[in-house]
């Protein structure tokens, strides 16, 4: 992080914070973090993309939509989560109207490793499309840790433009979450990048 002053960072967060407070919204407003990537070019170099996981929930109320087996299901309606059977999804009848409104209805999907490869299948390809294609949970694997995994990964990916946002934290944060998550996050960031820090 040799780049970016911490107290030059600390000073734009407290300004933020303090900002948030004066002007109080009547919803907990979501912290974004906005970089112009230079020296780039998206229809030459290779676009990246590449997903990391924050110390800090920046989405806390992220919904998530188990699409499970019959145990994940169970899990599932036992914690209190919404889910889906694989007959749920046949009900659809490859209907691509009703699978646009269900893949808008939820920010990210779960499901059984058993299942993940009937999925493209019976949606044919609408969760890929808007980024959402679910994330592989296993019969081992705590549903509700997956889904507080789920809220705290953001997802850095090159398309046409070079400014990138990504969700960072919230206002109810601390200035200290914060900084950690936004240090953690740029890194990430100029990890991927062709020249590191030059590119940003």
């Amino acid at each position: 992080m040799s780049k970016i002053s911490r107290d030059i960072l600390l000073e734009s967060i407290n300004g933020l914070l303090k900002d948030s407070k004066t002007n109080k919204r009547g919803f907990t407003e979501t912290v974004e973090l906005q970089i112009g990537l230079k020296n780039y070019d998206p229809s030459k170099d290779k676009r990246f993309s590449g997903t990391v996981k924050l110390n800090h929930i920046p989405r806390p109320k992220l919904s998530v939509c188990v699409i499970g087996d019959a145990l994940h299901c169970d899990q599932a309606k036992e914690a209190g989560i919404e889910f889906r059977s694989i007959d749920d999804l046949k009900k659809f009848n490859k209907n691509k109207k009703i699978i646009k409104g269900f893949s808008k209805q939820y920010d990210a999907f779960l499901a059984s490793e058993s299942l993940i490869k009937q999925i493209p299948r019976i949606l044919g390809p609408a969760l890929n499309k808007v980024g959402k294609f679910p994330t592989v949970i296993n019969h081992g694997d705590n549903l509700n840790a997956k889904i507080e995994e789920v809220r705290a990964t953001i997802k850095f990916q090159l398309k046409k433009v070079l400014c990138l946002g990504v969700a960072i934290g919230h206002v109810n944060m601390t200035p200290d979450q914060l900084l950690q998550n936004i240090v953690l996050a740029i890194n990430f960031l100029v990890s991927l990048l062709k020249k590191n820090w030059q590119n940003v």
